[in-house]
Formats: C-alpha cells, sequence, structure tokens
C-alpha cells in the first residue's frame, strides 16, 4: 500500500540513517562515541523524581489530564515566567501544555501553514522546521544563517515579496545547531518586521537557562508589544535533564495559543498527570543543579577547544550557550565526508551540518554530552587516525 505524497516529500532524517551506521558498528563489537545527540546525560534531580514517584502511587492521577495542561502546571508556569523574564502571563489564556517543545513545533506549523502558504525558516536549523512545514504543505523560504552575522538571520536581506506573503517565522535562540545568541535588540527589530507584515513569530527557546559566561538568554516576550504578534516554546528537557519525560509549554498570543490548544485537542489527549506534578516541582523547587550542570558543560567545552586546537581547529570562539559547538570541517571535505570519515574510521557520531539545511554544508556539530574521559578519547583517536583541520601540517605536529 503506497503511503502518503507528502510523507514522499520528507527527506531521510539524517540522524536515523547515522545512527544505523552506529548500530552496526556496534554490533560488530566497536566501541562507537557518540557526540550527536543533544541528550543531557545527567539524571533528572532527585527532588523531581521523587515527586513523580509519589503522584504515581496516587490512583487520582491515572485518568485524562485536562486538555491544555492542569490549572496548577500553568501557574507554575506563569510564576516561573514572571521571575525569569519579569514578564507576566494569563495561565488560562496564554499558556498551553506541550508534550516537549519538538511536538508543540510541528503543532504550530500545522496550526497556521496551509497548502501554497510561506513560513520562514533559519538554515541551518532544527529540521523539524522544515519537515513540518513540508507535511502542513507549505513552501519555505530559508533564512541563511552565516558565521559573518553571526549566525543571525539578515532581516534586510528577506525580500519585500516574500516579507508581504509570509505567514510565519521560526527563529531559536540559544541556537541548535550554531549555538548562536540573540540580545533583546536583534528582537525588537524581529517584532517591528512582524508587525509591519502581519507575521506571527514562533521563537523555540529550548535552551534559555543552558548559558554560560555571564551571558543571560532574554525572552521574545519582554520585547514591548510582541504579545501581538509572537509565541514562545519552552521544554524543560535541557534545563531539568527531563529529555524522556516529554514536557514543555507554549505561551504568548492568546489567539495563537488557543489555536493550537484546539489543534492538540484533536491530535493528543495532553500529559499524564504525573509528568505533569514532576514538572511542577521543577519549576518551582530547587534550582542549584542547574549552575552544576552548567559548569559542567563550560569545562567540557574548555577541553574540546584545547583539543581541537591541537588537531588544527584554531579559530574557535567559545559557545555562550547550549551544549553544542558548531566547527567548520577540514579543508577540502564535503560535511558528509567528513562525518562518514569519522564514524567510519576514529568511530565517533557527529552530524553533518546538512542535516539541519543547505547553508549548513562546510560545517559538523559537536554535542558536549558525554564525560570529559570521552572526550579525550574522542580526540586522541582523531589524533590516530591523521583527522586534523589541515592535513598538509600533520608532518609538522
Amino acid at each position: 500500500m503506497e503511503v502518503s505524497k507528502r510523507l514522499k516529500q520528507i527527506p531521510p532524517y539524517v540522524f536515523a540513517q547515522i545512527d544505523q551506521k552506529r548500530q552496526a558498528l556496534v554490533a560488530q563489537g566497536i566501541d562507537v562515541i557518540n557526540l550527536g545527540i543533544g541528550d543531557p546525560d545527567g539524571p533528572t534531580p532527585s527532588h523531581i523524581v521523587e515527586t513523580a514517584k509519589q503522584a504515581l502511587d496516587n490512583p487520582v492521577n491515572h485518568h485524562y489530564p485536562p486538555f491544555g495542561g492542569m490549572m496548577e502546571y500553568k501557574e507554575a508556569i506563569s510564576s516561573w515566567f514572571s521571575s525569569r523574564f519579569n514578564v507576566n502571563l494569563n495561565p488560562k489564556t496564554q499558556i498551553t501544555s506541550l508534550i516537549g517543545s519538538k511536538e508543540g513545533l510541528h503543532n504550530t506549523i500545522m496550526a497556521y501553514i496551509d497548502s501554497g502558504d510561506l513560513a520562514l525558516i533559519p538554515d541551518p536549523a532544527y529540521p523539524v522546521y522544515r519537515t513540518s512545514t513540508i507535511l502542513a504543505g507549505g513552501e519555505t523560504y530559508f533564512m541563511n544563517l552565516s558565521e559573518e552575522n553571526d549566525f543571525l538571520p539578515d532581516l534586510e536581506a528577506i525580500p519585500q515579496n516574500v516579507l508581504n506573503s509570509a505567514k510565519l517565522m521560526l527563529l531559536n535562540y540559544p541556537n541548535n545547531p550554531t549555538a548562536a545568541i540573540a540580545d533583546l535588540a536583534f528582537f525588537e527589530k524581529v517584532i517591528h518586521l512582524a508587525k509591519k507584515h502581519d507575521i506571527l513569530i514562533a521563537h523555540d527557546l529550548a535552551y534559555s537557562e543552558m548559558t554560560f559566561d555571564n551571558y543571560k538568554a532574554p525572552s521574545i516576550l519582554e520585547v514591548k508589544g510582541a504579545n501581538e504578534y509572537a509565541i514562545e516554546l519552552h521544554s524543560l528537557s535541557k534545563t531539568y535533564n527531563m529529555t524522556g519525560w516529554r514536557i514543555g509549554f507554549l505561551v504568548g498570543n492568546e489567539n495563537s495559543v488557543k489555536a493550537i490548544a484546539s489543534l492538540k485537542s484533536n491530535v493528543d489527549t495532553d500529559i499524564f498527570k504525573v509528568v505533569q506534578l514532576a514538572a511542577i516541582k521543577a519549576l518551582t523547587g530547587p534550582m542549584d543543579h542547574i549552575q552544576t550542570c552548567n559548569d559542567i558543560y563550560v569545562s567540557r567545552r574548555n577541553l574540546a577547544i584545547n583539543e581541537l586546537k591541537k588537531l588544527g581547529w584554531g579559530d574557535i570562539k567559545p559557545n555562550k550557550a547550549t551544549f553544542y559547538m558548531w566547527l567548520k570541517v577540514p579543508k577540502s571535505m564535503t560535511s558528509a565526508d567528513f562525518c562518514t570519515k569519522m564514524l567510519e574510521e576514529a568511530h565517533i557520531v557527529v552530524p553533518p551540518g546538512t542535516a539541519y539545511g543547505p547553508y549548513g554544508e562546510g560545517y559538523f556539530r559537536i554535542s558536549l554530552c558525554v564525560s570529559e574521559a570521552r572526550l579525550k578519547e574522542a580526540f586522541a583517536r582523531m589524533k590516530a587516525k591523521n583527522i586534523y583541520f589541515d592535513n598538509t601540517s600533520v608532518a609538522s605536529r
């Protein structure tokens, strides 16, 4: 039986293909170091886990949850948001629960993009932005995130006819995969553009608390008037080491929150109450683990920078957010060729930049979600296999 045309349009999921190769090597007994996945290697904080254990024993929590999230969960979100960003949200009308921000991104696109509608998508970017637009039947305009522009889209370079046609713009700062950051001045320009062209801005703020070197990520909703044109998606996955729990939230423009919640009520039955109660504890309980985790990522980042410099990657700007490093591939190699070499020769998984879009060519991404010992082993393997940024200088090393 033939699958739908929309499914045929979706390009192969590069990460699934990479993982198949990884599994094949593991099946041969080969030790593979996975620097490809953004999944915190630390445990979920114990006070969150204990809350879930206690909630699981209460039969009241075994039934269907309310659509859009438990009011207690939304009130906890509102309180956290006010404390963190000094932005007040109405928990009844400006917040809805998400089964992780990936689901929220997909449903946001499905709620606003019809066949032929135009979405402005950063490139390189989290692949869901593009694939969900394809599934919705929409068209994409790729906003190039170039190194020369600090991996921010050049808003002035977007053609006027494109802006006049666009319905939705997706943004993500701190950014995956580039680890780039944005300030409020940038978001002010974005909201000005949204007002002028009547575009909904969906800001993916999954890495809001994973910030370093005195940088603190802003919310787009801090911009005056942003509630009229913007929504923001948050996830508990990275902040609280809760990737497997699948919980997040969407906030902002009331009409958009209502529309997306309405769509979701037709395709899912919300989040298990036990998980919501654990999330409440996360948002209202101790936060000291965040700094502890961030200190670990900074230490790993610094180690990686030092080791990569020995391998010829000399000009690396320390990332101020996320646990990713976005690096150029060695000279005269494509992203795909380099990542294949890393996997087949050094048995290290890293995704090619093209996994995140055409403008990702020439780059690869490293995830700092393994121990320092494993990172050192990875770089030692690269040296042993003569994987340098510039192999012409290997003889002099």
